[in-house]
């Protein structure tokens, strides 16, 4: 079975990044081969009459040509030369894109490396806090916080075994994943953040009625969902709202996460899956606006685009945020644990 290759949101951004500067470029020149060529033709219709633009001028050699033959003959240059620009143009931004490809590849190596070591140190901190809680009384105090803390432990790492499949190339494809009901892997996050939403005096609201399966680690679309909503909660005001929803399409199953916050301000609301994505208002050190995005975003952006689908901003304004979650709704029933 023939595997669909995976490609990460940064290659895709430079795919994207050399077909836009090459498409101008191709535009421009196109622009001025027309511009050309309708130079040529006002300056024939001025030097020629309308009803001679036809006739057949002989020249020393015995060649007869018209107005219009060189007008055709122009037209088929310009369109020769446009497609040789689209060309090059095409070649010269990819040769171009190359150095900002290796940086980025340098990065993931990076990124990778640095989530190796923290792995062990992580791990052997989860056991330890293993060892404690075995050791304490069903009935001791400290029982509860112990629990908190390996659950914080276990966030740490999920956290890092994301940067890791953010950094790493060779991913588990879409076929390769068992289809999961993505109604439990949201729910299981919106009772993860009710803890922190309970703190700030918000809610969060999410119709568990509806069911759908997706090729998509359970624990990823949880973690996707943690990181928007730990977004939302971060600038809901009090007392407030935050609505998750789910919509299930023919091919896909969407999930929004929707706030009433004051929007995403001083910055294009597409870059805030940038990694430590930063508006104006926190370069220039003012507002209440969202002026970091931390990584949170990003990952959910590499997640989305690992498995097949995409993360969008539906809607920013002073009356709120909805970022939509998407991806591929798998034609199997998910598996029941």
């Amino acid at each position: 079975m023939t595997h669909r290759p995976i490609i990460d949101s940064d290659t895709l951004a430079i795919r994207r990044a050399s077909r836009i500067v090459g498409t101008r470029i191709a535009l421009t020149c196109a622009a001025v081969v027309a511009l050309v060529i309708l130079a040529v033709f006002l300056y024939l219709l001025s030097e020629i009459p309308a009803a001679e633009l036809f006739e057949r001028v002989p020249d020393p050699d015995n060649l007869t040509l018209s107005a219009v033959d060189l007008l055709r003959a122009a037209a088929v240059l310009g369109g020769a030369l446009i497609v040789l620009a689209g060309v090059m143009s095409w070649l010269v931004t990819r040769r171009a894109v190359q150095p900002l490809g290796e940086a980025l590849r340098i990065q993931r190596a990076f990124v990778a490396d640095a989530s190796h070591e923290l792995r062990t140190p992580l791990a052997v901190l989860d056991a330890r806090l293993q060892i404690l809680q075995r050791a304490l009384p069903a009935d001791d105090p400290a029982s509860a916080t112990v629990a908190e803390l390996r659950s914080d432990a276990k966030d740490l790492i999920n956290i890092v075994n994301d940067l890791l499949e953010s950094a790493e190339i060779d991913s588990p494809s879409v076929e390769e994943v068992d289809a999961v009901d993505v109604a439990a892997a949201v729910a299981a996050a919106v009772q993860s953040m009710s803890l922190i939403a309970v703190e700030k005096h918000v809610t969060i609201a999410f119709d568990t009625t509806g069911s759908a399966a997706a090729r998509v680690p359970a624990s990823s679309i949880t973690r996707c969902i943690i990181a928007l909503l730990d977004n939302a909660l971060r600038f809901a005001p009090e007392h407030s709202v935050v609505n998750v929803g789910l919509t299930v399409t023919q091919k896909a199953v969407s999930v929004t996460v929707r706030d009433t916050g004051p929007g995403i301000q001083g910055i294009d609301p597409a870059r805030v899956f940038d990694r430590f994505a930063h508006s104006g208002q926190a370069v220039d050190g003012g507002g209440d606006a969202r002026t970091g995005f931390g990584i949170g975003l990003s990952l959910v952006r590499e997640i989305a685009v690992r498995y097949g689908g995409g993360v969008a901003v539906l809607a920013s304004s002073s009356e709120g945020t909805a970022i939509r979650l998407t991806v591929p709704r798998a034609k199997q029933s998910p598996r029941v644990a």
